[in-house]
């Protein structure tokens, strides 16, 4: 996927990896995940007072991992957040190596969070799937395009938020390992094995 931007700032994800970093907070999430929560219900799903969360759910919040879905009304005129998963945008192209770095750090923390918490789940009797797979192509310029587009065209048939089943975290990484050639240059010859 393009790490283009989305014009939203593209400082919104500084800090993820601190947020992160209290496995309290990865709870949150991962309740947040199943389904849009108060504070209050939060506090019920971890066995918690709630005044014990909002700091940790500000913390969230201003790392950008969550949203505020709506304000519930409560007797006597009160009215409580309810807290929703943040869809966190990539730096666009134009941000720096440091940046990028910093955004891909916290990327990768937040997704050994949800390999871990996949794990310890298995690990309790849950029913859970994780799949991992790392590898490298070869693809030319028309292939990467294409890859691309069928990359693009799952993320929409699956992403439908409304629709029923279990939150499932997917990552996808497409990365040249060197540098293209030029459009104009011809390709090398393939290297033959002995």
């Amino acid at each position: 996927m393009s790490a283009q931007g989305s014009g939203a700032s593209p400082r919104r994800w500084h800090g993820v990896h601190k947020a992160l970093a209290d496995p309290l907070r990865i709870r949150l999430l991962e309740a947040l995940w199943e389904m849009p929560r108060s504070a209050r219900e939060l506090a019920d799903h971890v066995d918690l007072p709630p005044d014990r969360l909002y700091y940790h759910l500000n913390h969230l919040e201003r790392a950008g991992l969550i949203d505020i879905a709506e304000y519930r009304p409560l007797a006597r005129g009160k009215v409580e957040r309810v807290y929703t998963p943040a869809v966190t945008e990539p730096p666009s192209d134009a941000a720096n190596p440091e940046e990028m770095a910093e955004f891909l750090g916290s990327m990768l923390d937040a997704t050994r969070a949800d390999i871990n918490a996949a794990y310890r789940s298995k690990q309790a009797g849950g029913r859970r799937e994780v799949d991992l797979h790392r590898g490298a192509l070869r693809l030319t310029d028309k292939a990467l395009a294409e890859l691309r587009g069928h990359i693009e065209r799952l993320a929409t048939q699956f992403g439908d938020r409304d629709a029923p089943g279990v939150w499932t975290r997917v990552v996808i990484a497409v990365v040249d390992l060197q540098d293209r050639p030029s459009p104009d240059s011809t390709p090398p010859a393939p290297e033959r094995s002995p």
